[in-house]
């Protein structure tokens, strides 16, 4: 008869490498998923709000300016969400239905700054030594202006509203874009692939269109994401100094600035909306760096 075949013992050194690789392989995994904790939550938070602009009333189907003096002033609760304003106004409604104006403000702001951005950047950088001096010293002294004065100077000139908000918050955001845009095409002025078009022949037109351009869209890209936070941030700004969407308009800003009158008897008129725009503006701030990290890996 065959003896039987031990058993191996329970710490037996042929298993001990396995279940180390196991162990690190889980914790790495666990790693990487916590990692990505943040840019899932900005995606949930930018998908959200995209859905409230894109179909406000799936969201929340009351009228954002149905008025109901019984109920002007109620807390959040069971029958307003996020409470009403001093007409009984919903506000979670409002927030929602405010979220189409206030990103679209944002986006429009956002395309016209970096525009106007690239056009000067592509001009500083791929211009020559004149030319780049001369955009060179009028972005540094936008740039050394404060954004929001400049806006307010043109907004001023150009009357209040929504189309002067957006060209405002547009033309005060496109210094900053530009000095970026900027250095990126110089660094790619000056690098292998450009200096070997020039030598076949390439014309200056050619090797900024096939080779500059389409390899600067990875930080256009990252400045857009986090163009729009910002943008946001500086329309709303300027809706609560009363220039930009008029009230009762569902615009976060507005709400904004029609809340802090009554901060003290209804802390959520200001509270919600406010923190919409934090949360957007957080979000987009996040993806950006994902893009920026992604993009020099």
């Amino acid at each position: 008869m065959t003896a039987p075949m031990a058993s191996l013992p329970a710490g037996d050194p042929v298993l001990a490498p396995k279940k180390s690789r196991a162990r690190r392989r889980d914790v790495a995994l666990v790693g990487r998923l916590a990692a990505r904790v943040p840019l899932i939550a900005a995606a949930a938070v930018l998908l959200f709000f995209v859905l409230a602009a894109i179909a406000p009333n799936l969201l929340a189907p009351i009228d954002p300016l149905a008025i109901n003096p019984a109920a002007a002033f109620s807390a959040p609760g069971a029958g307003h969400l996020l409470g009403t304003d001093e007409s009984g106004r919903d506000i979670y409604s409002r927030i929602i239905h405010g979220a189409r104006p206030s990103l679209l403000i944002g986006a429009a702001a956002t395309a016209i700054g970096l525009g106007l951005a690239l056009l000067l950047g592509t001009i500083a950088g791929f211009g020559g030594r004149w030319l780049d001096f001369g955009v060179g010293r009028i972005l540094e002294v936008l740039f050394a202006l404060p954004g929001l004065l400049l806006a307010l100077v043109f907004i001023a000139l150009a009357g209040p509203g929504v189309a002067t908000t957006v060209i405002a918050v547009g033309l005060t955001t496109a210094p900053g874009y530009a000095r970026v845009i900027r250095a990126q095409i110089i660094a790619l002025r000056t690098s292998p692939m450009v200096e070997a078009a020039t030598v076949l022949g390439r014309s200056r037109l050619h090797i900024l269109r096939i080779h500059i351009l389409p390899n600067a869209l990875g930080p256009i890209a990252v400045l857009a994401t986090l163009g729009l936070g910002q943008a946001i941030l500086w329309a709303a700004s300027l809706s609560f100094l009363g220039l930009g969407s008029p009230p009762p308009a569902p615009e976060w800003g507005t709400m904004l600035s029609t809340g802090r009158t009554y901060l003290a008897l209804a802390w959520w008129m200001t509270f919600f909306p406010g923190l919409a725009i934090v949360l957007v503006a957080a979000a987009a701030t996040v993806l950006s760096r994902s893009f920026k990290s992604g993009g020099s890996r």
